[in-house]
Order: structure tokens, then sequence, then C-alpha cells
């Protein structure tokens, strides 16, 4: 019996031949990751294991995005603890204010994840990585010191469902509709500890940025990682950003699914995720006059310069409503300066919304967007739940980058055509 491409990464990486679904394994790590939410507790726990340094240097990645710039005194003192650490043990991937980004986003950019790579993150969101063909996947913290200390960690081999995508997409349909469709299709806990492989004509044709939207909700819907195999849209954005060997994997073809689903994209159309889950979804049509307080567009989901362009292209010569507040987030410090230079900056702010550095900011409920009570927010997030993004009697809807800009210029959520 033939394995999927999850199964080889996990293989090659415990030093097998093959791996069946459900065996518990210990693997060899490629890239060790942490937040100055999560990595404060690992940096304790490691310090207790009295371990003198850390397994590998240039393997652990340190992020300060969910609370930077420092919004108050304990979020200063989380990221002095990730600076600290950072400097003691040299690690070559530390990325402080100024070079930083959202952990989610900068990774990729910055060549530190590759196709075949087995990666670890004290983030839910780590799954992101599968775009490029990566099995990766969110820990706990305790994990994450266990894997600085020993550059390994064990896992429990995931039965794969394959998710099949038939068809071209229509105009304003992308990853983000593609992935909010599956959820509401499976529900929040459809792939509970599965790989979620992504294949088919329309995965095909998305852009990296797309993909990277897709696999990173993977774990909206339960998913222990969702993953793309790589093609030459995967080499091209990896050619010049990833500067060490790599190998691709793909599934072989008599390979075990515990489940296929296949959807025809042709006649999709936008798709919202109304409160408080991402599996509660209708299309664009059927949210229509939903009337909103804030617009939120970024994030490691959607933060990216095609979600820009995309919002920029429906706000050019447009003004966002007067009774709204927008804010959109770049998701690295490179992605702004290319929005910048391509004029989507001053689009924004003369339509009227505000551009923010690089955090993770409102979608967790941190900082510089939060709601309050009986406030509605249209944002390319990628969790509604209650009180996510502050007050629990707040609401959050889910859209896409083109959703999102069109419902900032009517005040309501908006169809991308009908502006």
């Amino acid at each position: 019996m033939g394995m999927t491409i999850s199964q080889k990464i996990l293989a090659v990486h415990a030093g097998r031949d093959h791996v069946e679904a459900g065996e518990l394994i210990n693997c060899q790590l490629d890239v060790i990751l942490g937040n100055d939410v999560t990595a404060p507790v690992a940096i304790s726990e490691f310090d207790r294991l009295g371990y003198p340094q850390v397994i590998d240097r240039d393997k652990i990645v340190l992020v300060p995005d969910h609370f930077t710039p420092n919004k108050d005194i304990k979020s200063a003192e989380q990221a002095k603890i990730l600076r600290d650490f950072a400097r003691k043990h040299k690690l070559s991937n530390y990325f402080e204010i100024g070079q930083m980004g959202i952990e989610h986003c900068l990774l990729p950019e910055q060549g530190l994840v590759a196709p075949g790579d087995l990666i670890i993150g004290a983030d839910s969101h780590t799954c992101t990585y599968g775009a490029l063909g990566a099995f990766a996947t969110g820990v706990g913290s305790t994990d994450m010191a266990a894997a600085m200390a020993t550059g390994e960690a064990w896992f429990k081999v995931p039965e794969a469902i394959k998710f099949v995508y038939y068809g071209k997409l229509p105009e304003y349909v992308g990853g983000k509709d593609l992935i909010l469709h599956t959820i509401g299709d499976i529900g929040v806990d459809g792939a509970r500890y599965m790989s979620m492989e992504f294949t088919g004509e329309a995965i095909d044709s998305l852009s990296i940025d797309n993909r990277f939207t897709m696999a990173n909700m993977a774990i909206e819907a339960g998913g222990k990682n969702g993953i793309i195999a790589p093609d030459d849209i995967t080499q091209g954005y990896v050619q010049g950003r990833v500067k060490r060997p790599f190998n691709i994997y793909k599934s072989d073809e008599d390979a075990r699914y515990y489940d296929v689903r296949e959807y025809d994209v042709s006649r999709l159309e936008p798709v919202v995720a109304f409160p408080h889950l991402p599996e509660n979804t209708r299309f664009v049509s059927e949210a229509a006059d939903v009337k909103i307080d804030q617009v939120v567009i970024g994030s490691c989901t959607n933060g990216r310069i095609e979600d820009l362009k995309t919002a920029a292209a429906i706000l050019k010569g447009r003004k966002v409503h007067p009774e709204l507040r927008v804010i959109i987030f770049p998701g690295t410090q490179q992605i702004y300066l290319e929005a910048l230079r391509l004029g989507y900056i001053e689009t924004f702010i003369e339509a009227g919304a505000i551009v923010s550095t690089p955090t993770c900011g409102p979608c967790l409920g941190g900082h510089m967007g939060i709601l309050a009570k009986g406030e509605r927010a249209l944002a390319t997030t990628n969790r509604n739940f209650v009180g996510r993004m502050g007050h629990p009697e707040s609401e959050v809807y889910l859209s896409s980058p083109a959703v999102a800009a069109a419902s900032a210029v009517k005040g309501r959520i908006t169809p991308p055509w009908a502006v």
C-alpha cells in the first residue's frame, strides 16, 4: 500500500521506509517556531530541563508578533524573554520589530520553511507551511521546549482526507472562499487530527498566496495539517529564498484515504462565515445587508501582497463608509514596503483606512482594533469565536479581502461586484 505525502514526510523524518496511520513515531525536526505568547512558557520549561544550550541554533525561530509593538508592560516582558533567550543562545532566526512580521507570513518569505520539511510551531496556524508541501503543525509550549532540547517531537501518524476541487474559479473566488466552503461542508471538527490534502485543477491554478490561505485554516476544520503537493508554482516561490537542500514528495496513486471530498468550484461565489464558528458559512449573496462597524484586512490568513492588491483594486478611488473603521495589517515589513511601492498604501489611506505595522493585533483580541459590546466586524482573519476580537457580545464575520473591501465601502456585507 502506498503512502500519502504526509506519511512520506513523517516516515523520512522518523528514519523509516513506511508508516501507517495511527502509529506513534519520533521524528527529527527541520524547524521549531515560537512567538511572544507561547515561547516564554517553552523557554521556562527548557530552562527547567537544565540543558546548557539548544540543540541547533539555526532550527529555532522566534517571532514576537501577537502583542507587538508591545501594548503594555506584560507584553513587553514577554517579548524581552524571547529577546534575551535569542541572544543567550545566539539564535540565527530571531525577528525583532523592524525585521519582524506575522510569523506565518514571515517564515516562508525568509526562506526558512521548504517543501518536504517537518515543522512544529507553538501556534495553531503553523499548518500554513503545508502550502509549500511541508508537514507543518501546531504544538503546545512544552513540546516546543522538548524540541529545542532534543530536536525531536513525537507524532501519531494521521489519517488523511483528500479534497479535490474541479473546475475554473469564478471571479472574486479564491483560496479563502474554498477553505471556508470546505469547513462549512465538513464542520470545525470534520478533519479532527487528520491530514487535509488539497488537490485538483482549481488548486493547480491557485497562486502561492491563495495556497497559504487554504493551508492556514486547516486547523479550523480540526486538521492536524493541511498540505498541497509542490509543483512549478511552489518551485517558483522557493527558488532564491530557500538556501538549503530540500526534497519534494507527492502522494502515491494507491495511497489510502479516510475520505475523499469533491467540489465543483465553477458555481461558487465568495463565502462569508457568520458568528460564532468558521463552519457557519453562507454565500455572500445570502449575507448581504448585515451592517458592520469595523473591517480588518490582513493577518496570517490574508495579509500577503496579493490580498492587499485585491483590496486596493476595490478601494481605489472610493471612500470607506463614514460609519465604519477599516484597519489593514500587511503580513511583513517586506509586504508593507512592496505595497507602498505599488501605491496600495496610498490608496488605503486616501480611502479612509488606517495601515498598521505587521502584527497579529485584533485577530486574537490582542490590540489595535478591539470590538466593544454589540459591535460587528468583518475580517479576513481565521476565527470568529465568541469574544475572539473583543467583547463577548461582539460579532466577527469572516471573508476574503475582496468581500471585506467592498463591504468597507458600503458599510454592510456586500458582494465585490456590487460596488
